[in-house]
């Protein structure tokens, strides 16, 4: 996946688009799983959230490059 997304002529690295999507499936992932009680499981908060949004980043990065093959 390498390329560039143009919004009105600001050329954006298509990675950050990724990054910027993941953040968001993150921060709705972090609200379910706070109104679940998940958290009371967890042992270090904050690296519970940057491991789903390591493998959320890999998941949508995954999932552009099976329906975009060509970018």
């Amino acid at each position: 996946m390498i390329g560039e997304f143009d919004i009105y002529g600001v050329y954006f690295p298509l990675f950050i688009v990724v990054a910027v999507i993941a953040f968001a499936l993150q921060l709705a992932v972090r609200r379910v799983f706070a109104s679940l009680g998940v958290y009371r499981f967890v042992w270090h908060r904050p690296l519970f959230d940057l491991a789903i949004y390591v493998i959320l980043l890999g998941a949508v990065t995954a999932l552009g490059a099976s329906v975009f093959p060509s970018v």
